[in-house]
């Protein structure tokens, strides 16, 4: 294989779990519907770094197809091992392949979506909007890359919405039960935020608002801790960009705009 063939990236740790990007594919398949939607031809969307084990990819073909019956998913993985592994999954709308950040895909087609969980976590900060360059000149017009972060179980996700201009959002996703307090997603935050989590930056102190309005509306716990959510982000609403509303709140989900969150200037 010659450089200019070689995927472009670094075999990560592979570790996955069924179910684990539900949080990530609940919203695409919620907010983001319109981009599948709108598609002219057949939408395609890449999970970009899948990991030791499909499942991620299957489940989104199936979470996807309920919006979208014609999506095609392709599934892309640097270890040609792991593209092996998976291949007795694959059928007409779901397919994997060797590849990384130059998103490899038939006839330069380009994706109207790609996700690319728990990928840029395992890279150098400084890597980051290179990575971002090229997966944002492999999207449709339309199209958007999804990079997050979530835990073992996915009961704490973040993730930056990136389209063809730049960044656009911050959501954060918790599991309402048992949640001690919002900032306990710190430490899934995406790379390009995850240390910036110090006293100057902007996600410290959106985190820190969220965490003082969560104590404030302690009495809402009463009613239950969705409630006690909603309440939360009704009042960080008022002093931050939130682009969301209750529907998406009530499941644990919050997202603001970029600008708000985004790493102060050197």
């Amino acid at each position: 294989m010659s450089r200019r063939d070689r995927p472009v990236g670094s075999i990560t740790r592979g570790t996955t779990n069924p179910n684990r990007l539900r949080r990530c594919d609940r919203w695409l398949a919620g907010p983001q519907a319109w981009r599948l939607r709108s598609s002219a031809t057949p939408p395609v969307v890449v999970d970009l770094g899948y990991g030791a084990s499909p499942v991620t990819a299957v489940e989104l073909h199936d979470r996807l197809s309920r919006v979208r019956p014609d999506v095609r998913v392709v599934g892309v993985e640097i270890d040609p091992v792991r593209v092996d592994a998976a291949l007795p999954l694959a059928h007409e709308n779901l397919a994997f392949r060797v590849g990384g950040f130059e998103v490899p895909l038939d006839g330069g087609e380009r994706a109207t979506v790609v996700r690319a969980f728990n990928v840029l976590r395992q890279y150098p900060e400084d890597e980051v909007a290179g990575a971002w360059a090229r997966v944002q000149d492999r999207l449709t017009d339309d199209g958007l890359l999804v990079d997050g972060t979530c835990d073992e179980l996915g009961r704490r996700a973040a993730w930056v919405a990136v389209d063809r201009s730049g960044p656009l959002t911050l959501t954060l996703s918790w599991r309402l039960a048992g949640l001690g307090r919002p900032s306990d997603v710190a430490e899934r935050l995406p790379k390009s935020l995850i240390h910036r989590n110090v006293p100057g930056e902007r996600v410290h102190a959106y985190l820190g608002d969220l965490d003082r309005a969560w104590e404030r509306q302690a009495p809402a716990s009463s009613f239950g801790a969705r409630q006690r959510f909603v309440a939360t982000a009704e009042e960080v609403a008022r002093r931050w960009p939130v682009v969301d509303g209750p529907a998406r709140w009530r499941l644990g989900e919050l997202t603001v705009r970029w600008d708000a969150v985004a790493p102060a200037p050197a």
